[in-house]
């Protein structure tokens, strides 16, 4: 039979999955829930919030028995989740669900397992003659591109916390994972000029203009995946390339005014993420003065709407070792979808991901967890506690 997680570890993630902290609402009530549950525990934590104060992360140290808060391992996790607009569930997204040795809910893989394992584990954490500090980073709005994540960070390098490795929680089936493609995603907006369908010398197509910038963004993709760079660690060794929305027009008799696209990429760390946006800003700029030679009145707004850093961690790096040693499984896989684990990476924190569950079933109507996937990163917290605890 596999091992079955504890009661007090269901009733943790139980509580978090009930909070539906979908990116586009407040995660605050779930924020106030951890900063109580922190401190019942005897912990303080810090409150980073967003510019509007709707979202916030929570940064909390549990110091070591000699009090010093330097140091130490961060164990990094998400608190928001994707939405369940037009998916078919099969029980309630937010009331888990637990059938056949599997927690259905939304977040129960990706990721408020990982939180809710961390959670139980308080009293063990806070009561182990800790030899180094143990940081917990909760953040928001990573699903709509590593938001909050920024700013928890810069907050963890200004305090001067200097931890020597980073265990970020995402779904990876416990592998420990040490390399991740960056994740950026933009919006181009084309204002065009608005006419009868029959006097097109006195409009601007904007819908034109879009497709040429969209036929742009699939030649790119054409090159990247015919010429690399290439890396077999990855399910799909190259960089990625891709328009995914477009919208734009009134109606089948009207020169369209407005059209814009929405395209991302996803990049290997050996391409260089700043020069390629260079890149796709420079076309539609060449595009939006096409454009004003037509009309002085029209143009194209270039946003870039997220863009998280890929992840490299090497292979001898000391906070991958010591995931495999604490139970994560080694491996030389990367994977290809973003986290925070570049973040965290840049700013000299050496981290790897290390979670439970199963990126196949995150975003996924019935989003599942293995209990035994649950039970296994108790075992790791508990040997992580071990590890970092004076004999």
């Amino acid at each position: 039979m596999s091992a079955q997680p504890a009661e007090a570890t269901i009733r943790e993630i139980t509580e978090l999955i009930g909070f539906d902290t979908t990116s586009r609402d407040t995660n605050l009530p779930l924020i106030d829930h951890v900063e109580a549950r922190l401190e019942a525990a005897g912990l303080s934590s810090q409150h980073i919030p967003n510019a509007e104060g709707t979202k916030a992360n929570l940064l909390a140290t549990i110091p070591a028995a000699d009090g010093s808060t330097s140091g130490g391992i961060v164990l990094s996790g998400h608190t928001d989740v994707v939405p369940i607009d037009g998916q078919d569930w099969s029980s309630q997204p937010f009331t888990p669900d637990t059938r056949d040795g599997k927690l259905y809910a939304r977040g129960s893989a990706d990721m408020k397992s990982f939180i809710g394992v961390i959670l139980a584990k308080l009293p063990e954490l806070t009561s182990a003659k800790l030899a180094e500090p143990i940081h917990l980073a909760f953040s928001y709005d990573e699903e709509i591109g590593c938001v909050g994540a920024i700013d928890l960070v810069d907050t963890i390098t200004e305090k001067g916390l200097a931890p020597r490795g980073c265990i970020v929680g995402e779904p990876s089936s416990m592998r420990v994972i040490r390399g991740h493609k960056s994740m950026n995603v933009f919006r181009v907006d084309f204002h065009g000029v608005a006419a009868h369908s029959s006097l097109t010398p006195e409009g601007v197509n904007a819908i034109a203009y879009a497709a040429e910038f969209v036929a742009f963004v699939h030649a790119v993709a054409a090159e990247f995946r015919t010429d690399g760079p290439f890396d077999d660690a990855y399910v799909v060794p190259f960089t990625t390339v891709t328009a995914n929305t477009i919208t734009g027009g009134i109606a089948i008799n009207t020169i369209p005014a407005e059209a814009s696209v929405e395209f991302e990429f996803r990049s290997l760390g050996a391409v260089d993420q700043q020069a390629l946006i260079a890149r796709f800003r420079a076309e539609a700029e060449r595009l939006g003065r096409q454009m004003a030679a037509e009309n002085e009145a029209a143009g194209v707004d270039f946003t870039v709407t997220a863009a998280a850093p890929g992840c490299e961690t090497p292979a001898d790096a000391e906070i991958v070792s010591l995931a495999a040693s604490w139970g994560g499984i080694a491996t030389d896989d990367k994977v290809t979808y973003g986290t925070e684990a570049g973040l965290f990476s840049n700013a000299g924190i050496p981290t790897v991901v290390c979670g439970p569950g199963d990126i196949a079933q995150a975003h996924a109507p019935d989003e599942f967890i293995e209990l035994s996937q649950i039970a296994a990163c108790e075992s790791f917290i508990d040997s992580l506690v071990t590890d970092l605890s004076r004999s």
